[in-house]
């Protein structure tokens, strides 16, 4: 049975009945709420950075003291003349002035984050069922510039939040960090990425990362490749050896390429020097850092295509056939969707047009000469009010009942 040559209520009779408003406002906020509950990355992402910046000025302000004094400790300790004692002081002085403009730099830093933290949150508090369409379209704008920053469409992203008013609702500069250390692997330079793992160090090894091994590892490899052994033994006692108690394996292969690097038939040591070990790291470094702020892996855009797109997903989206009004014609939208289990029943259920009851084998359907469907209790019940007579509901077509065929679901 041919589906399009059997319309099942794709057209409706023009009523006069509204939606009450006390339920409109109530689906509106149910609307709201739900939404609500996947702002988890809004809020985590600058409450993440607001802390690691406390960290940051918390480490270098002990640093610094800590130097000073140890320095006024070795000064009163000794017997040193006038002029050196003043020349001490004048250097503790310096230092000190050094320390203040990093406090208030840091103040800054810190008074920039908590304004982005209060931002979002009266940005979700504003959000109420008199201004959704607003509220939801700023948040399209948001989860359009995420997209942009995490396929590096950076200049892109930053017009458009600008653009929009909401710099302070978007984590450009959180991407933008991410973005040096992308671009410094990328030219295969690691230095960056070391940086970024010096500086988040104890949550890295919270989490069990192995993204700095890894990078150690590269930058051994780089040296045997460009034949400096000796260079690279020295590298590794010093930056491996400490890693050997959780990574011994991993580190016996990498030793050997050493022996094993002009033998380009060796398979399992020369993947170390492929060129997608770099990629590998980059990759590696985008989870790691999606991780350390609390993101999803995927682009939000992607999550909530994926969301839609589960209740499209059937076998015929698949077909030669299907539809081009159906998003899953499309090759983007069926790579997305890919991971997806389908949402349909392979078998179509009809519903009455008029009933709005289920047609099956005890209530089959019967067809219209004009192709419309509804089912054999409602046309039965029609046809003895009018004398064995059919009107069809949404055309005005009138038959007889001996008129009507009928149709089998398969």
């Amino acid at each position: 049975m041919e589906m399009d040559s059997l319309p099942n209520g794709n057209s409706t009779i023009p009523t006069s009945t509204t939606t009450p408003p006390s339920t409109a406002l109530s689906s509106k906020l149910t609307q709201l709420t739900e939404s609500l509950k996947l702002e988890h990355q809004f809020l985590r992402v600058p409450f993440e950075h607001y802390k690691k910046t406390i960290r940051t000025n918390h480490r270098a302000v002990e640093k610094e003291i800590s130097s000073v004094i140890s320095i006024v400790n070795e000064a009163a300790d000794s017997d040193i003349s006038n002029d050196d004692a003043v020349q001490h002081l004048t250097s503790l002085v310096s230092r000190l002035q050094g320390l203040k403009r990093k406090l208030e730099e840091g103040s800054r830093a810190e008074n920039l984050q908590a304004q982005r933290c209060r931002a979002r949150i009266d940005h979700l508090e504003s959000a109420g069922a008199e201004n959704l369409s607003e509220w939801n379209n700023t948040r399209m704008k948001r989860i359009l510039v995420d997209y942009m920053l995490r396929m590096s469409y950076y200049d892109t992203g930053l017009k458009l939040a600008e653009s929009s008013n909401m710099l302070d609702l978007v984590d450009i500069d959180v991407f933008l960090e991410a973005k040096r250390v992308i671009d410094a692997l990328q030219k295969r330079e690691v230095a960056p990425a070391l940086a970024w793992c010096a500086d988040n160090k104890s949550r890295l090894k919270k989490s069990k990362s192995k993204f700095e091994f890894q990078l150690r590892l590269q930058e051994y490899v780089e040296l045997v490749r460009a034949e400096d052994h000796l260079r690279a033994i020295t590298y590794a006692r010093k930056y491996l050896a400490p890693w050997a108690a959780t990574h011994m394996k991993e580190m016996q292969r990498v030793f050997a390429i050493v022996a094993f690097k002009g033998n380009p038939e060796c398979a399992v040591y020369k993947i170390f020097f492929e060129p997608k070990q770099w990629d590998y790291l980059v990759e590696q470094f985008k989870q790691e850092f999606c991780r350390l702020y609390g993101m999803p892996l995927e682009p939000l855009l992607n999550i909530f295509l994926q969301a839609g797109l589960s209740s499209l997903k059937t076998p015929h989206c698949y077909e030669d056939d299907c539809t081009k009004e159906d998003p899953l014609s499309q090759e983007s939208f069926r790579k997305l969707a890919l991971p997806l289990p389908y949402s349909k029943q392979h078998h179509s259920k009809l519903v009455c047009y008029i009933t709005k009851e289920l047609m099956d084998t005890e209530n089959p359907p019967q067809v219209l000469p004009n192709g419309y469907v509804y089912s054999t209790k409602a046309l039965e019940e029609m046809a003895k009010r009018n004398g064995g007579k059919i009107t069809c509901p949404r055309t005005g077509l009138v038959c007889n009942y001996l008129d009507l065929v009928k149709a089998y679901i398969s």
